[in-house]
């Protein structure tokens, strides 16, 4: 099979040809037909994240069961499924014991430790994967087991109240969804963004209230009862925190490595707090996947021939992509 390895931190995704993986025990093949990328693909390609080389990245994978291996029960061939971030852990742990899987030190994740999907086949373990709405297309499904579970599980762990206002600053390939989810569930939505030519699209499109530039402009309009940090920049994150209500939570879901500065004086004045988020729950993200089948949140994506997945990969990392790239298998 066809696979886009990448050989070593900041060397060039190659697509190469790699033996086809059979499925072991409690686990399926899926042969991909979407597969999303996501900025997490170029921290990985860095080695900003942990994760041994040579490796294939993609952590949105979509597609059909083709075979499946001893033990598998609750899947069959045929299914269209995705694939989410963390699969499989050591179940002993306090963590596993508490349900809190992704806490584990000894879990198995999709493009880390495991091969991921930018490949023509991937083996993925039967109880990780998760049934795709038959009406809900692999393209638009495959950005949802990121970047739709992200943003919908940060929206859901900050617990947002009926009559609260949730903001969401950097309107990018999180953003977009995170503006759309949070409308879709009913909260006057506003969103933050200084790009002033992106301001009437976010609303005619996203459905946003409203469009402010900054934190002072938030601060202003009303405030927040929830921030949603989706962007890469824990600057734009501190800067929204002057247009937090009292009481008021930010929900840190943006990956940089610069240290989020916000003084004492927020924290004890208006008892703020600030959420550290990963993809919570199991039950958002079939959720989010359902919202979409829905047709209450659309993901924006531009789509790639999977033999032009090193200029989508340069795209991605340069931020010129219109939201989400997806690659397509068989273009």
């Amino acid at each position: 099979m066809k696979a886009a390895v990448v050989a070593g931190a900041n060397e060039k995704w190659t697509i190469k040809e790699i033996e086809t993986p059979q499925p072991q025990a409690n686990q399926v093949l899926i042969k991909i037909h979407a597969s999303g990328l996501c900025y997490t693909d170029v921290h990985q390609t860095h080695g900003g994240l942990p994760g041994p080389f040579p490796r294939v990245l993609g952590h949105e994978p979509v597609g059909e069961i083709v075979a499946v291996g001893p033990g598998v029960t609750s899947r069959k061939i045929g299914d269209r499924v995705g694939v989410p971030w963390v699969q499989t852990s050591c179940g002993r742990c306090e963590w596993c014991q508490r349900g809190k899987i992704n806490f584990c030190q000894s879990q198995l994740g999709t493009s880390v430790e495991l091969n991921g999907g930018h490949a023509e086949f991937m083996v993925a373990y039967a109880d990780a994967t998760m049934l795709i709405p038959d009406v809900l297309s692999y393209e638009q499904a495959a950005p949802i087991f990121c970047a739709g579970y992200t943003v919908w599980s940060g929206l859901r762990w900050a617990q947002p109240q009926p009559g609260e206002t949730v903001a969401v600053v950097g309107i990018g390939g999180l953003g977009h969804l995170a503006v759309q989810y949070a409308k879709a569930a009913g909260f006057t939505t506003i969103a933050i963004s200084r790009s002033a030519d992106k301001a009437e699209m976010i609303k005619k499109e996203l459905g946003a209230d409203l469009v402010v530039k900054d934190g002072a402009a938030l601060a202003a309009a009303g405030g927040a009862d929830v921030v949603l940090g989706t962007g890469n920049s824990t600057d734009s994150m501190a800067d929204c925190v002057q247009g937090m209500r009292p009481d008021g939570r930010l929900v840190v879901m943006g990956f940089d490595a610069k240290p989020l500065c916000i003084s004492a004086g927020d924290f004890i004045m208006r008892r703020i707090k600030v959420i550290g988020s990963q993809q919570n729950n199991r039950e958002y993200l079939f959720e989010a996947l359902n919202m979409v089948a829905s047709g209450k949140v659309k993901v924006f994506t531009e789509s790639f021939a999977f033999q032009d997945i090193q200029e989508a990969y340069s795209r991605v990392e340069k931020g010129t992509v219109r939201f989400r790239a997806v690659l397509k298998m068989g273009q």
